[in-house]
């Protein structure tokens, strides 16, 4: 599967995943590049911010209505002509509706083979932050955080 991608994900939400997916695609679009926006999830106010910023429809990438392959077919067919894929996840990368993370932003990282770029509020934090990432980067290391 070839299509420049990248995963918009947190620690938690309201973390800024939002800000940061918003402010990438705006930036990119800027320069030129068709941008196609994701939002993982049932979710309507965040897609209406990133399709103004990208100046292109965002589509929504729901694992629990879609299942593996509706969200593999959805993100196949929209990102065909983009330049750059931008998903942006929804709450923490590991959450989830079940404990096991089937419907969580990771699961979709996995399914996309999508590297990740992890959002933290460091809000009052120093060297914790450090263990804090090395946390999420060991947690499952199958997905691939290429960026904080």
């Amino acid at each position: 599967m070839f299509a420049p991608r990248i995963i918009i994900s947190a620690a938690h939400g309201r973390s800024g995943k939002t800000t940061v997916s918003i402010g990438l695609a705006a930036a990119l679009a800027k320069r030129g590049l068709k941008v196609q926006p994701f939002k993982k999830g049932p979710d309507y106010i965040d897609p209406s911010w990133l399709t103004a910023a990208a100046g292109n429809y965002c589509r929504n990438l729901d694992l629990f209505m879609m299942g593996q392959d509706g969200v593999r077919n959805t993100f196949l067919t929209a990102s065909r002509s983009a330049d750059i894929n931008i998903i942006e996840g929804n709450k923490g990368l590991y959450d989830s509706i079940d404990i096991e993370g089937e419907n969580s932003t990771a699961n979709i990282a996995r399914i996309l083979n999508s590297p990740v770029i992890l959002v933290i509020d460091s809000a009052r934090m120093t060297r914790g932050i450090a263990a804090l990432v090395n946390g999420y980067k060991n947690f499952e290391p199958d997905i691939n955080i290429t960026g904080v």
